[in-house]
């Protein structure tokens, strides 16, 4: 359940692997950045161990949803989800294709970030779902106060599409092909950071 999913060398920051998250072994953790101050756009800031648990636990147990747990040289840094849009908040809101994967991802609250770090794992979770051929746009909806992760999404190729009002938050919908995905490969870098 645990073993290694995905691997990725980054140019510059070096070595990202990817494997599930085990809901039991990784609660403390997980709660520790999902209660964070940081992470307030995830709405978890009250949660208790327990609701995180069963949180992941509900994700485990349901058909194409998988949260994945990003190691950066070995040391836990990041999680991320990637589902299924039928039957999630965006089905009815977004006209869902053959080929669209929706994702979520969090960088672990830090007080000394990296330059370049949130990149280098933006860049790690679009690598792995574009590895299976069967996904062809990424669907994401973040809170459309969110402006760090905006820059990131545009950054790695994100169209941005507009609001939509979706369960405790308006988010701004984007999508990303594979085609803009490898595009933004070649443009210039950019130097924001999501603050951790």
């Amino acid at each position: 359940m645990t073993g290694t999913v995905f691997r990725r060398t980054d140019d510059r920051l070096g070595e990202f692997t990817v494997r599930h998250v085990d809901p039991d072994g990784d609660v403390e953790l997980l709660h520790r950045w999902l209660t964070h101050p940081k992470s307030a756009f995830w709405l978890m800031n009250q949660a208790t161990v327990d609701d995180v648990s069963r949180q992941f636990h509900r994700i485990a147990a349901t058909p194409g949803h998988d949260a994945l747990l990003g190691l950066h040289e070995g040391t836990p840094a990041f999680v991320a989800e990637r589902y299924d849009l039928v039957g999630s908040d965006l089905d009815g809101v977004h006209t869902i294709r053959p080929g669209d994967v929706g994702m979520h991802f969090l960088v672990a609250p830090t007080d000394t970030p990296v330059h370049g770090f949130t990149l280098a794992v933006l860049r790690t979770v679009m690598e792995l779902l574009f590895s299976d051929p069967a996904n062809q746009r990424v669907v994401v909806e973040p809170d459309v106060r969110n402006t760090a992760v905006h820059r990131m999404n545009r950054a790695v190729g994100f169209e941005e599409l507009g609001p939509v009002s979706l369960p405790g938050k308006t988010a701004l919908l984007s999508t990303c092909t594979r085609s803009q995905y490898h595009a933004s490969l070649t443009g210039p870098a950019t130097d924001q950071e999501v603050p951790r």
